[in-house]
């Protein structure tokens, strides 16, 4: 049976788009756009130490291979017993890179390619915190708090920050979402005003980044949201187990609600047959004595 002519152009151009893609970059991100999106909330260029080292002529520290393949999979080279790889670790505060499906080697080499060029420019765009050194106010202050309790709607339309996270301290009716974790200390976790700024800028973790992506916050936001949690830091109050107390009662007289309305619409539902029948089949006795 002779092969369809239709079907084999088909394939040939399913082939050609398959090798030709990767080469030409389609359908794929520039290295700055993956930079921005996974990198920048943990590393400047040129910026100094976030979370992560600053990466400014970061080949000049370590081959190009090595780093290649840091790069793709952390932990392992940590768990292999690398001596850099593990003072890296200790740097960080034993915080690991994660490991990203998407880093391939070719996308690593890309990247290094693109370090190098920020590198050897005056003022990288990845060189420092959004929020800059200007005095955060009470304004602002308050400004966050509002954001993250979700009284205030975020300019982009992205979800409040309660509904995944909690603050110790805030009497929000159920005390915040159980998702994330709690971020009454998150600025000593990033290292300080300029990391959590960077980290808002571009979170990187799977569910913030797939979340905020498309909906990104402002420069006013993440300045807010800085000076909130800097705030509550400082504060430091203890953790609320209100929180609990209102599940529980709230889930209680849930229960109970559900109970009165199932016996006010079901209660009586045999009574309206059951009566008629019970009257009729007396009427009929009485009249056959």
């Amino acid at each position: 049976m002779p092969e369809c002519p239709v079907r084999r152009r088909l394939l040939i151009l399913l082939i050609v788009f398959g090798v030709l893609s990767p080469a030409l970059g389609w359908g794929q991100q520039t290295a700055q756009e993956y930079f921005q999106q996974n990198c920048a909330s943990c590393h400047t260029i040129g910026g100094g130490r976030l979370v992560g080292p600053d990466l400014k002529n970061v080949t000049d520290k370590k081959d190009r291979q090595w780093l290649v393949t840091f790069m793709q999979n952390p932990q392992k080279m940590i768990n292999s017993g690398d001596a850099y790889a593990q003072q890296l670790q200790k740097e960080a505060r034993g915080v690991v890179m994660p490991t990203l499906p998407t880093m391939t080697p070719a996308r690593a080499n890309s990247l290094l390619d693109f370090i190098g060029q920020e590198s050897g420019k005056s003022q990288s765009s990845f060189a420092g915190s959004q929020t800059g050194n200007q005095p955060l106010t009470p304004a602002d202050q308050q400004q966050g708090r509002q954001i993250f309790l979700g009284y205030t709607s975020l300019q982009n339309d992205g979800p409040a920050c309660i509904s995944c996270h909690t603050v110790n301290g805030e009497k929000g009716l159920l005390g915040g979402g159980t998702l994330a974790p709690n971020l009454t200390n998150v600025t000593a976790r990033l290292g300080g005003r300029q990391g959590l700024s960077a980290w808002l800028s571009a979170p990187a973790t799977p569910t913030m980044s797939a979340t905020f992506q498309k909906t990104p916050l402002t420069q006013e936001e993440i300045t807010a949201l800085v000076a909130y949690f800097l705030n509550q830091a400082q504060q430091n109050p203890p953790p609320r187990t209100a929180p609990f107390v209102n599940y529980l009662l709230f889930g209680l007289g849930g229960a109970v609600l559900l109970l009165v309305a199932f016996d006010f619409f079901w209660g009586h539902r045999f009574r309206g047959v059951r009566k008629p029948l019970v009257d009729k089949s007396r009427k009929k006795q009485q009249a056959m004595g």
